[in-house]
């Protein structure tokens, strides 16, 4: 069974977590939450997210694929450098990454964008871009190991096609 590693925050966005989450639910794959501290995370509008281990605690190889909810939480997570080298572990060893709206801001900090075709939320274009990025406005843009997404709009699209990269 796959192991999925979900990394978030206070105030990600409701819907780019819990979608994900019940959708790989529903295939069998196990989740795991992690956050900069073991306490719920209260998303923007109303949900509650139980945490299953500090980012600390992450031991990349146990995982076979990441996932980053967007929402406010991706502008603290870029800061914590543990966060960044767990995103090149998985980027360096072809492990599946998927990352919604805000999340790319994750990924602009671990510095994999470069050359690869992305899309993300309209207000963080040009920082994609500034990353090196080929940034295109499509609801899910897939490249290698990478899969991004704009909104939480496009969430059956970014879900359909992570869960193929998943096999």
């Amino acid at each position: 069974m796959k192991k999925i590693l979900f990394i978030s925050g206070d105030n990600c966005d409701d819907s780019e977590i819990q979608y994900p989450l019940f959708r790989l639910f529903e295939e069998g794959y196990t989740v795991s939450i992690a956050a900069k501290e073991k306490k719920p995370i209260s998303a923007k509008h109303y949900l509650k997210v139980d945490v299953d281990l500090t980012i600390d605690e992450i031991c990349a190889s146990d995982y076979d694929a990441l996932l980053l909810p967007g929402g406010m939480a991706p502008e603290k997570l870029r800061q914590i450098p543990k966060v960044l080298e767990i995103v090149n572990v998985f980027f360096n060893e072809n492990k599946p990454i998927a990352s919604i709206c805000h999340g790319q801001q994750i990924l602009i900090s671990a510095k994999i964008l470069n050359g690869k075709k992305a899309t993300c939320y309209p207000g963080i274009r040009d920082d994609l871009i500034n990353a090196g990025a080929n940034y295109v406005n499509e609801q899910v843009v897939v490249d290698g190991n990478l899969v991004t997404s704009r909104r939480p709009e496009d969430l059956p699209y970014f879900m359909r096609e992570f869960v193929k990269l998943l096999g």
